[in-house]
């Protein structure tokens, strides 16, 4: 397996993570059960510097969108750049 398919998988994988957080916002869960910790600790990172610029419009988080966004139109190309020119 190639470090580009393994980036690719890595950037879809924190999408699945972020929808699977979206839902998450919807249904009664505990936050201290693991799994629910781990979603919400892996996507956190990304999903902050959204939150901040991007306010809370009548009760609607529009951060997933923007992490997703971010991670298939900027991340994802440049880190498989950085990748294809390093190896």
């Amino acid at each position: 397996m190639s470090i580009s398919l393994v980036v690719i998988y890595a950037c879809q994988l924190m999408i699945w993570l972020i929808i699977a957080r979206c839902i998450l916002s919807f249904v009664r869960h505990d936050p201290y059960q693991p799994i629910i910790r781990f979603v919400y600790d892996m996507t956190e990172p990304i999903m902050a510097p959204f939150r901040r610029l991007l306010p809370t419009a009548g009760g609607i988080d529009f951060s997933p969108i923007l992490a997703v966004l971010a991670i298939q139109y900027a991340v994802q190309p440049i880190l498989l750049w950085l990748v294809r020119t390093i190896l």
